[in-house]
């Protein structure tokens, strides 16, 4: 039976985008059943006195937005399309896509690109931050991760922040090692070394 997988993310961050890929990768050696969640930097630093991520004109609204409007008309597999597609067009690609274009190559609708510049979708997004929060708390950022554990109880954490896509039965290692950390009683956090420049080719 597959093991249920939650992710939240903000698809503007790279990090997070190598986090996914990382998470799809497990799940060709374990069996994961992964459902997505967007989660928001724009949110998350709102009340912040500086937001460390620099967005002062609010562009990081945009991509949540978008993926919002995606999921609630195309469902799971559009809004899988539509990050996957999102992140090699801005991560791999190294710039800012047009939302009409990225959605084009996904197979979607190009206007859903307007969502971009309303508020229409901003209850949503927050309703599915506070979703994922709520599991581990604000002082974490994106992603967040979900999982079943081998006996089956429900895990929550942040991360892992990893700068490269392990691949095949690293990938399934790490999934194994995360869920099991993760589900001790009393984990809180856990660091390695300081972060590297992310490594989009794996």
């Amino acid at each position: 039976m597959d093991r249920s997988v939650d992710f939240w993310f903000d698809p503007s961050c790279p990090y997070t985008w190598i986090t996914s890929r990382w998470i799809v990768e497990a799940a060709t050696v374990r069996p994961l059943e992964i459902r997505w969640h967007v989660m928001s930097l724009s949110v998350l630093n709102e009340d912040r006195e500086v937001d460390p991520e620099g967005d002062t004109e609010g562009y990081l609204w945009g991509p949540v937005r978008v993926c919002v409007a995606v999921e609630q008309r195309h469902g799971q597999d559009g809004l899988a399309r539509f990050f996957t597609t999102y992140g090699k067009r801005v991560h791999v690609g190294g710039g800012w896509a047009e939302f009409g274009d990225v959605l084009a190559d996904a197979g979607l609708p190009a206007d859903l690109a307007a969502a971009a510049g309303t508020s229409e979708f901003d209850e949503a997004v927050r309703a599915s931050h506070a979703a994922g929060i709520a599991l581990v708390g604000d002082h974490t950022g994106t992603p967040i991760i979900a999982a079943d554990d081998a006996d089956g109880n429900r895990v929550a954490f942040f991360g892992p922040v990893i700068s490269r896509i392990p691949r095949g039965e690293e990938a399934g290692r790490l999934f194994d090692g995360a869920v099991l950390v993760a589900g001790v009683a009393g984990f809180h956090e856990l660091k390695g070394r300081p972060h590297a420049e992310p490594q989009f080719g794996g």
